[in-house]
């Protein structure tokens, strides 16, 4: 038989591209043009203020008469609304809804609780998780590392504002007069000058440390994790012999606890 007469299948994949496609890995199928209308509304999250449209349109990576067909649809969804003195498009009524009800969706303390074991193995250390209670910094979590460090400390333990990393970090980002408070109430003094510069220097570096606070021959790191609104709600801490555990810009347990506090603030709406 001559290759003439060979019957023609046009309907078959070449070679080379069906062992393409079988080799690159197939992900759930999508809708593109609410993956690119969904770039708008990026957009807006990030910039964080209303948008003339072309701006708005620039910032997408798109051109306005791409842009404003899908700003319409979303003005009918409720995700952006238009200024009718200005033009500019801004995040609407039902974004907000959304955005409130994720925030109640996602609890910081769960969320960094599911961290918790992953990050004591990677830090070596015990970890713990405080957060603000009536009576100040409060340890509601607690993960034993490699590394076991006996100190007497339990779910619900209240520790020193001013003699633990997490103290530290809670009185530099909690308003004055509160922090006043319970200082007196834990010391009997209220802060000083020396007090104020080292909440200063926590603010300005976004860590605390403390060498053998409460507790000699034990010191802590801690990292804090932000809400939406820029408010600290938790501390993540690593606790260890002092001899152990270094405290300083350089440790290498800086990196580890400040990504995962960076990361759980990121999914309860902080922006950084």
């Amino acid at each position: 038989m001559t290759d003439a007469a060979l019957p023609l299948n046009l309907d078959a994949p070449d070679p080379v591209e069906a062992d393409a496609d079988s080799a690159a890995p197939r992900g759930p199928r999508g809708i593109q043009s609410v993956e690119v209308g969904g770039q708008l509304l990026i957009a807006l999250a990030h910039v964080g203020r209303p948008m003339a449209l072309k701006d708005l349109a620039r910032e997408a990576g798109m051109v306005p008469a791409k842009a404003h067909p899908y700003l319409v649809s979303f003005g009918k969804l409720g995700l952006v609304v238009q200024d009718a003195g200005s033009g500019h498009y801004g995040l609407g009524p039902l974004a907000l809804q959304l955005g409130l009800i994720s925030l109640q969706q996602f609890d910081p303390v769960r969320l960094a609780s599911a961290e918790l074991p992953a990050l004591a193995q990677q830090v070596g250390h015990t970890v713990a998780i405080a957060v603000w209670g009536n009576r100040g910094p409060t340890v509601v979590r607690l993960e034993e590392g490699p590394t076991a460090v006996h100190v007497n400390m339990r779910h619900g333990t209240v520790v020193s504002l001013d003699g633990t990393a997490s103290g530290l970090l809670f009185a530099a980002h909690r308003p004055a007069a509160e922090v006043a408070q319970v200082l007196r109430a834990e010391s009997g003094h209220a802060p000083d000058a020396g007090f104020a510069a080292t909440l200063a220097q926590v603010r300005a570096q976004g860590w605390a440390a403390r060498v053998d606070g409460s507790m000699p021959g034990v010191s802590a790191l801690a990292t804090p994790v932000f809400d939406g609104f820029g408010a600290m709600v938790l501390a993540l801490v690593a606790i260890g012999p002092s001899a152990a555990l270094p405290v300083d810009a350089a440790s290498p347990l800086l990196a580890p606890l400040r990504d995962a506090a960076q990361a759980i603030s990121r999914r309860i709406g902080w922006r950084g």
